[in-house]
């Protein structure tokens, strides 16, 4: 069974940077799309950006030009380069995997909470 473990969360201040990081377990990484998702409270969870197993990449319109997505398959890490922060990217961010593109993100890491302060 396939392992996500985000790391990097944490508190920053707006306008800020973090990197979030997505490890994962299996020796089929690369053929995977991965994906960044976030929750804050009360709200449902959003897709924020997903990058294929091709390399191309799609954002959220509230994040694009300001988050990266990047893959390294040879450490089977997906990133989330987050830049000039907002209060409101505060969340709870998970990322998670899907085998073909069409289909539902079918796991799911923990998650790793991001609070942005003012």
């Amino acid at each position: 069974q396939v392992q996500l473990v985000e790391s990097g969360g944490g508190l920053v201040q707006a306008g800020g940077s973090l990197r979030l990081s997505c490890a994962a377990s299996g020796r089929t990484f690369s053929s995977y799309a991965m994906g960044w998702f976030r929750q804050a409270p009360g709200k449902e969870r959003e897709l924020v950006a997903v990058i294929f197993s091709g390399g191309s990449t799609n954002y959220a319109g509230s994040v694009k030009g300001r988050f990266t997505i990047s893959r390294d398959n040879a450490k089977n890490t997906v990133y989330l380069q987050m830049n000039s922060l907002k209060v409101e990217d505060t969340a709870v961010y998970y990322c998670a995997r899907k085998l073909i593109p069409a289909a539902a993100f079918d796991s799911w890491g923990q998650g790793t909470q991001v609070t942005i302060s003012s």
